[in-house]
Order: structure tokens, then C-alpha cells, then sequence
């Protein structure tokens, strides 16, 4: 398994489109966290409650400014990766090249999963770090006090967001092997986490008791109920305090488990076809290598 992983580790690091989705993440994280509610404050157009908003923006807020986009916006584009991740494997049918090179179906999955855990610690590393930089620069702006939250603190926080990252890129992995391709599992994971979910939450839950119910074992607001638990604002679309913290992070962790189980079974009971030019050309492949072989100077014939 890990030469899997420093294999499926390599190709990430080479991809263009893992940098470019970690480029789209910070740049929504920055503008819709601290760009736009600070320059409506600077604006004058905070309205009454622009002293309360530019406290939401200082640096002993960051840990829920950098949780805030977790368990909707940003937690898509670290779902689309995991369908990256895997499901690129289906749509340029290396799966059969990988597996002919002697990995177990499992292990080269594991070396994927592993692979996308590190990347989305890397995600909310690097969240955090944006994060601090952008509010050091408007506590500075605007002459306050830099006042960090405690290690104990910012530690809770970047797991909690570690977590709440790979439990969707664990639903991006399932999504991909289901379906083996990358864009229909990309439409239907972006579907239900910008749409479904937040129809359910503003329209479906208030009229219907059991759809309520229903919304308390679901991922999206078990991880916005984890992100508000540590400090993310309630008005961060999809962070709403539907159970508490510590029920959140079980259901999260959960969710995260089952996502990369099903996967696994999915792959291992699927059959990865070979098309007949590849079975020809591996079959040419090993006849030409037994003839080279019986040619050699060292062979003997019995």
C-alpha cells in the first residue's frame, strides 16, 4: 500500500486541476470570508451592526471563519477532488494498466483514500493560514489588537475541518466507483450539496416534522452543527446548530467511514473490463518477452 500511495501522492502533486481547485478554495475562502464583508464595513454600508461585523472579521475569530465554508461551498470543490481522484481512473481506463502491474484492487484504493485524506488536511491548512494572514491584515487596517485563539483552540478547529473535508471526499470517492466517470458524479454530488440540502433545510424541514428528523442524520448538517459548535457564523449558508458538537463530529466520522467502506466493497465486486485491442497488445506484450527470454544467450533447451 505504499507504494500506492507515494504513487497516487505523485500524480496529485503533478495534476493541474488539484492546484486549480485548491486556488478556486483559498480565493472563495478569502472573498466571501473577509474580502466582501470588509469592504461593505469600509463602505459605510454595514448598516447598525458594522462594529459587531468587524469583530466576526479579527484573528480570534478563525477558527469559525475557517470552518464556515466547510460544510457547503468548500466542501464541494474537496468532493469534485475525490471524484477527481478516482473517477479519472474510469474515464481514462488506466484502472486495468494500474491493476496489471501487480497492486491489489484494495490497496491501490487505499493508497487513494490516504492520498486524499493528506490532501484535504492540506485544504484546511492552508484555509487557516489565509485565514490568519487576512484578518492579521484588517486588525492591522484598522489599528485593533491581534488577539489569537489558544493552541487547544486552533488544533479542535483544523481537525474538525480535516474531518469535515474528508468525509466529502470520501462522498466523492463512493460517487465515482458507483458510477465509474467523473462528470455524473460531479453534477450529482454538486447537486445535493448546493441544492437538495438547502431546499430541504429552508423549505422541506419547516413544514414537515419528519423531514426535520431526517435533517439530524444527514451529513451536510451535521457538518455545518460541527463548524457552528466552534465558533462559525449561523449566518454561513449551510452552519446551522441543528444537533451539538460532539453528536456532529460522530455522525461526521460515521458518514466519512461508510463513504470509503462502500467504496471499497463497490470496487471489489466490480468487474474492470479489458477491451480487446488492450488484451491484445498485454498478449503480443508477454510473447515477445517469452521469445526474448528463450533467446537469450543463458536460456537453455531441454
Amino acid at each position: 500500500m505504499s507504494g500506492s500511495f507515494r504513487a497516487e501522492l505523485v500524480k496529485l502533486v503533478r495534476r493541474p486541476a488539484a492546484w486549480l481547485l485548491l486556488a478556486i478554495t483559498l480565493a472563495l475562502a478569502v472573498l466571501f470570508t473577509y474580502v466582501f464583508p470588509y469592504a461593505g464595513y469600509a463602505a459605510g454600508t454595514g448598516g447598525p451592526n458594522s462594529g459587531r461585523a468587524l469583530s466576526t472579521l479579527l484573528p480570534d475569530r478563525l477558527v469559525g471563519n475557517s470552518l464556515g465554508g466547510l460544510p457547503v461551498f468548500l466542501g464541494a470543490i474537496v468532493l469534485i477532488l475525490g471524484v477527481l481522484v478516482v473517477g479519472g481512473e474510469y474515464a481514462w481506463g488506466t484502472w486495468k494498466t494500474v491493476l496489471s502491474q501487480g497492486p491489489s484492487r484494495l490497496g491501490v484504493y487505499a493508497g487513494k483514500l490516504l492520498t486524499l485524506a493528506m490532501a484535504a488536511l492540506v485544504v484546511v491548512l492552508a484555509v487557516f493560514g489565509v485565514g490568519a494572514v487576512s484578518s492579521a491584515l484588517i486588525a492591522a487596517a484598522e489599528a485593533r489588537p491581534v488577539r489569537w485563539p489558544g493552541l487547544g483552540d486552533l488544533l479542535t478547529g483544523i481537525g474538525a475541518g480535516w474531518l469535515i473535508a474528508t468525509m466529502w471526499a470520501m462522498l466523492g470517492v463512493v460517487l465515482a466507483v458507483a458510477l465509474r466517470a467523473v462528470a455524473l458524479p460531479v453534477g450529482l454530488g454538486l447537486v445535493w450539496m448546493l441544492a437538495v440540502q438547502n431546499l430541504l433545510a429552508a423549505i422541506a424541514a419547516p413544514l414537515l416534522d419528519w423531514v426535520a428528523r431526517l435533517q439530524k442524520g444527514l451529513p451536510g448538517p451535521n457538518a455545518g452543527s460541527l463548524a457552528g459548535a466552534l465558533g462559525a457564523s449561523a449566518d454561513t449558508p449551510g452552519v446551522a446548530a441543528a444537533v451539538g458538537g460532539g453528536q456532529a463530529a460522530l455522525v461526521v466520522a460515521g458518514y466519512l467511514v461508510a463513504f470509503a467502506a462502500v467504496g471499497a466493497l463497490l470496487l471489489r465486486l466490480s468487474l474492470i473490463h479489458i477491451s480487446e485491442p488492450t488484451r491484445l497488445a498485454l498478449t503480443s506484450y508477454a510473447v515477445f518477452c517469452l521469445k526474448k527470454k528463450q533467446q537469450s544467450p543463458g536460456h537453455r533447451k531441454y
